[in-house]
């Protein structure tokens, strides 16, 4: 009997990116500033693996049923265990983690709704505000020297609303695209 998962390079990425998430939650736990340095690292290293696996398997023409599902869930799981980490700690207002995770949420609900009629793949502003997401993230988690602490908590404070920006426009137009799924196949039935 074959394995239900087929390791190739991207499905090892995608599980290395999700062994990243609890020891990513652990660092930001603890409050120590080595901890918090080694957390923006491993949120960067854990990131850079959502580009490669994707490259990897579009480029070799690999796809399996383990990578579609685990790499979203990988995807939000990092994310997710980054904002609730700041938002925990006190640097990242909650109003932020809220809204960004509810779209998150809402948008997989919509895509198990609308799974049966279609898929809706990424555009390129979800692509923007994955990257805006991040780059934000590791803005708040990486500790600056003194002497630019001042402007780098506004860069990192401006990229974080640019983040929430497209992270609502982004999630709109998922619904409008999804609404547009449904109708079309509700005619056709």
């Amino acid at each position: 009997m074959g394995s239900a998962v087929t390791w190739n390079l991207p499905n090892v990425l995608t599980v290395a990116r999700l062994v990243c998430v609890p020891i990513l939650a652990w660092l930001l736990a603890l409050d120590e500033s080595w901890a918090r340095d080694t957390a923006a690292i491993v949120f960067v290293a854990a990131a850079v693996t959502d580009f490669f696996d994707g490259a990897i398997a579009r480029r070799r023409g690999i796809t399996s049923r383990f990578g579609a599902l685990v790499d979203p869930i990988a995807d939000k799981a990092l994310i997710a265990v980054a904002l609730l980490g700041l938002s925990i700690v006190g640097e990242l207002p909650w109003w932020i983690t809220v809204v960004i995770l509810g779209r998150e949420i809402g948008v997989t609900i919509v895509r198990f709704a609308v799974v049966r009629h279609g898929v809706i793949p990424a555009s390129r502003g979800g692509k923007v505000k994955t990257v805006l997401q991040i780059v934000a993230i590791f803005l708040y988690l990486a500790i600056p020297p003194e002497v630019v602490a001042d402007a780098w908590s506004a860069i990192a404070a401006a990229v974080m609303v640019a983040a929430v920006v497209m992270t609502v426009i982004t999630g709109i137009d998922y619904l409008r695209r999804a609404y547009a799924i449904s109708r079309s196949a509700s005619r056709e039935c």
